[in-house]
């Protein structure tokens, strides 16, 4: 590692400019963060955190939504913990079951079959947040209740995928980057193919990285040659995971059951072909469906002075916020970003 450091310093040196990469994954953040990756890099080499945290960028709508929906007296509303606390407009999933909503934190999505099964007479609903690295999961719970005939069991299906989020990023004006740290999770599910983008519409180099600091740190030093060189390669530096053609079962799975659909993004906006519905032929355990739901979603919006959305995007860092450490702190989160474990604010509170 040390000979890393040693190398990223030193082609930096040819470089006299400021070179900005961005590590989407949450989880990378919180690797950089814990491992002091940003301490010792040189200063024009800066660090920008993406939209790769799902609890993140789980619109506000969608948060009132799950709450509403837990108002039902015969609903179950099941959810993954680090949901619990990210604020709508309206209160959190938290205050919610507080108030007496039956809302249930779930460690695993055969959770929900086990829940489905003992409940016959409740309406049981997933609020269904995540990745490509979560949705196969979900996938394979959905074909279990098909087996099982479990007819009581419903999804609303925020997922989100990572390749247009990017391609939106890149589209933007605003926004600067030089190269890309790809996640490691989700491109074990679905591989290197969908990046490719990256390299053949807008020339941007691109490593997809494991989460020891040696990955990163060879990552971190493979784009800044990549940036020297004026290559635009897409590099797998995680070989012990991933595959070229990612994970074909868990992908088979995936689109057995969901297509994709335009989806909002919090702080963001609305991003084509960015998330994930049901299929005309499941679409029975749509939620949306079911209750005859019609989401009215708003252009972003800044609770309290939040600025998520310029954070997700990488254009501030979460000291550039007004109510960083201030108003928003994880006891008292303003924004999602200071909620989930794997949120750039949270990480920027703990080791910055």
């Amino acid at each position: 590692m040390k000979e890393l450091v040693e190398l990223i310093k030193k082609l930096s040196l040819s470089i006299k400019r400021e070179i900005r990469l961005m590590e989407v994954c949450g989880t990378h953040t919180v690797a950089i963060f814990r491992s002091g990756i940003r301490s010792i890099l040189p200063e024009n080499v800066k660090l920008l955190s993406g939209p790769g945290c799902p609890v993140c960028v789980t619109a506000h709508e969608d948060i009132d939504m799950a709450i509403e929906l837990s108002k039902n007296h015969d609903v179950i509303l099941l959810t993954f913990g680090d949901m619990m606390r990210v604020p709508g407009t309206k209160g959190s999933l938290q205050t919610a079951r507080a108030e007496g909503s039956d809302i249930r934190v779930i460690y695993t999505p055969m959770d929900m079959i086990d829940i489905a099964s003992r409940e016959p007479g409740k309406t049981v609903i997933f609020f269904a947040v995540g990745f490509e690295t979560t949705s196969p999961l979900i996938a394979g719970s959905l074909l279990m209740a098909e087996e099982k005939r479990i007819d009581n069991l419903f999804i609303y299906s925020c997922h989100k995928l990572v390749p247009p989020a990017l391609r939106a990023l890149l589209q933007d004006k605003n926004i600067r980057i030089d190269g890309f740290i790809l996640p490691g999770h989700v491109s074990t599910i679905i591989g290197s193919i969908p990046y490719n983008f990256i390299k053949d519409e807008y020339h941007i180099p691109s490593v997809i990285s494991g989460f020891e600091p040696e990955d990163i740190l060879q990552s971190i030093a493979i784009l800044i040659e990549n940036i020297i060189s004026g290559r635009d390669d897409l590099t797998i530096q995680y070989k012990r995971s991933v595959r070229p053609e990612g994970n074909k079962k868990a992908i088979d799975i995936l689109y057995k059951f969901f297509e994709p659909s335009d989806a909002w993004w919090r702080g963001i906006g609305l991003i084509p072909g960015s998330g994930l519905k049901l299929k005309y032929q499941y679409r029975k355990r749509d939620v949306i469906e079911r209750f005859g739901i019609n989401l009215n979603y708003r252009n972003p919006v800044s609770l309290k002075g939040c600025r998520c959305g310029e954070v997700l995007k990488g254009i501030i860092t979460p000291p550039g916020c007004p109510l960083f450490r201030k108003v928003c702190t994880p006891e008292t989160p303003a924004g999602a970003c200071m909620v989930s474990t794997e949120g750039s604010c949270a990480a920027y509170y703990k080791y910055y």
